[in-house]
């Protein structure tokens, strides 16, 4: 097997802290941040799909068709570089624009994601529950908001965990902004060592190590809102 043949287990030692370690930490933050900016805008971004204003629905659409349909590292390139443009040479007032860059980038990529998610998860609740909520004296707004929503989020819940799971893998697509992240820490080890495989290894782990506990949390959020199947 490879991690027995490949593997220099004291270089996976030595390179764990602080390059690795402290791209792990890196890239949890931005994973955290990303991800609840993501989910908040993805739900309005949802809302504004089934809007029954016309301006309202064709600005959602037209942002989930930008945003799905350019990918990633294109907009991860536009802010990175594009934005400081709007300011004279050496006078952007961020001085490390990378981070906040790979925030923005991941939050507005991955809120059009979840905005469908949210809207094909609203779609499939029965017409009927939202007529059932006026019916009992609730504004439009609160009957998407104790009704519809609860029902929307359930049906949703499975897509949106999913496309959380690709945001933590896209973090490496980070290295191009020059974002210390975990590839940017394997490219640097295994230039300076010329040994490939203990280093990816070590990106692998990391990245499971976010992956799969987030999975688990997706599950048991899917079990506490399965309200008709049995929780044992």
């Amino acid at each position: 097997m490879i991690i027995f043949t490949q593997v220099d287990f004291e270089l996976f030692v030595e390179i764990i802290y602080p390059q690795f370690f402290e791209a792990f930490l890196r890239v949890l933050g931005i994973v955290l941040v990303g991800s609840m900016l993501s989910v908040t805008a993805g739900v309005i971004v949802g809302l504004g799909r089934v809007s029954n204003t016309r301006f309202t629905n064709a600005v959602a659409t037209g942002y989930v068709e930008f945003f799905r349909g350019t990918p990633l590292l294109f907009q991860l390139l536009v802010i990175f570089t594009g934005i400081p443009a709007f300011w004279p040479p050496g006078q952007f007032p961020i001085s490390d624009w990378a981070i906040p860059t790979a925030i923005i980038g991941l939050t507005l990529n991955h809120a059009a994601y979840v905005g469908e998610a949210v809207r094909g998860g609203i779609d499939a609740v029965p017409e009927g529950q939202m007529e059932a909520a006026r019916s009992l004296g609730m504004s439009y707004v609160q009957g998407m908001r104790e009704v519809v929503l609860p029902q929307a989020w359930r049906n949703a819940l499975a897509a949106i965990g999913n496309d959380q799971v690709i945001l933590v893998k896209d973090t490496s697509l980070l290295t191009v902004i020059a974002v210390p992240e975990l590839i940017s820490a394997f490219r640097n080890v295994n230039s300076a060592t010329f040994d490939p495989w203990t280093p990816i290894i070590l990106v692998a782990i990391a990245y499971l190590m976010i992956t799969i506990p987030l999975g688990k949390i997706v599950s048991h959020l899917e079990t506490r809102s399965d309200w008709g199947g049995d929780r044992r």
